[in-house]
């Protein structure tokens, strides 16, 4: 399958995607906004859980998402916030408009170069582009033994640790930090977060039931899991801060 069709999977899962998908630590999103933020906008919003963290630290949020079922959950969950039709390379925003543009475990979806550029037609001169990541922990044994199921461990993903970009964000000099933090939820969630990885979700059922059925194993199998109604998975939010010229 190529990357758009992957890109475009999400639709299909855009309830366990909400249901399974982790948030973010405030502090990492307190660590990227500047205090003044006026208007920010978070691209590839999908179900709103990024966006959600930017409600209350500026004085609007706009969220912007290319599939409609993602945008009607979002807009269920965040009936406040202006939900609009957009890419990372077409933000429907207007020039110098954002003191901010974020993407949440979304830019390794967008052509950097043309997506770099879009970033700043909309960003005010000073304005800020967040490129944030939550990795799942892999050291854990139980954590490892899924990531071998799904065959996508999260270490394969460099873009987390030093995503590329385009000009005029390419020559300046770049903010990083890393949040490490927890997320306890249920069986039943952390199925649905397996279930709303784009790889999974566009295999056979037959093949998908079979994937979620050996990490229901993996699960009732490991003595840190075994028995335990919620699941402790660990995360590392990579957060990546680069200023418009």
């Amino acid at each position: 399958m190529t990357l758009e069709e992957y890109a475009n999977s999400f639709g299909a899962a855009a309830d366990a995607y909400e249901r399974g998908r982790p948030g973010y630590p405030d502090t990492a999103v307190d660590w990227l906004l500047p205090a003044d933020t006026r208007l920010v906008a978070d691209v590839g919003a999908g179900t709103g859980k990024f966006t959600r963290s930017l409600v209350g630290r500026a004085a609007e949020v706009v969220a912007v998402e290319p599939d409609p079922a993602m945008r009607e959950r979002l807009t269920a969950v965040l009936p406040d916030v202006r939900a609009l039709a957009g890419t990372g390379e077409s933000i429907p925003l207007a020039d110098g408009s954002a003191d901010a543009v974020t993407f949440a475990q979304a830019w390794h979806w967008v052509d950097p170069v043309r997506g770099s550029q879009e970033v700043a037609r909309v960003l005010r001169p000073g304005g800020v582009l967040g490129l944030v990541w939550n990795v799942r922990d892999e050291t854990r044994p139980w954590s490892a033994r899924i990531s071998a199921i799904l065959s996508q461990p999260e270490s394969r993903a460099s873009v987390q640790s030093a995503p590329v970009v385009g000009a005029p964000f390419d020559g300046g000099a770049v903010e990083r930090e890393r949040f490490p933090w927890v997320h306890e939820q249920d069986r039943s969630a952390f199925l649905d977060m397996v279930a709303s990885r784009s790889y999974v979700i566009v295999l056979p059922p037959d093949e998908r039931t079979a994937l979620l059925d050996r990490v229901r194993r993996v699960l009732d199998d490991d003595p840190e899991t075994a028995g335990s109604a919620t699941v402790p998975v660990g995360y590392t939010t990579y957060v990546h801060r680069y200023v418009r010229p």
